[in-house]
């Protein structure tokens, strides 16, 4: 026999215990965002910000919405472009 991990199961590697993400609230995450607790609300009730769900509490991984900004970056146009319709 041959020990082959089921094929529906996934293994990632573990993170040690001091190393778990720091998670904030809706008020510190608002604060480094530079937007309204409001506009936080809305975009998790949008599912549009990464967010952990802990019984009845929302947290935010610092991690996981920097890669949400980073991703959601649009570059700068050229001076070449600019005002050019499509």
């Amino acid at each position: 026999m041959t020990s082959q991990a089921a094929p529906f199961s996934v293994r990632r590697p573990a993170r040690p215990r001091s190393e778990l993400p720091r998670l904030v609230s809706i008020g510190e995450i608002a604060e480094h965002l530079g937007v309204s607790v409001r506009h936080v609300r809305r975009l998790v009730f949008e599912r549009r910000i990464p967010y952990v769900k802990w019984g009845h509490l929302i947290r935010f991984d610092i991690d996981d919405v920097s890669a949400w900004v980073t991703s959601s970056r649009v570059p700068a146009a050229d001076d070449t472009t600019i005002g050019v319709r499509r």
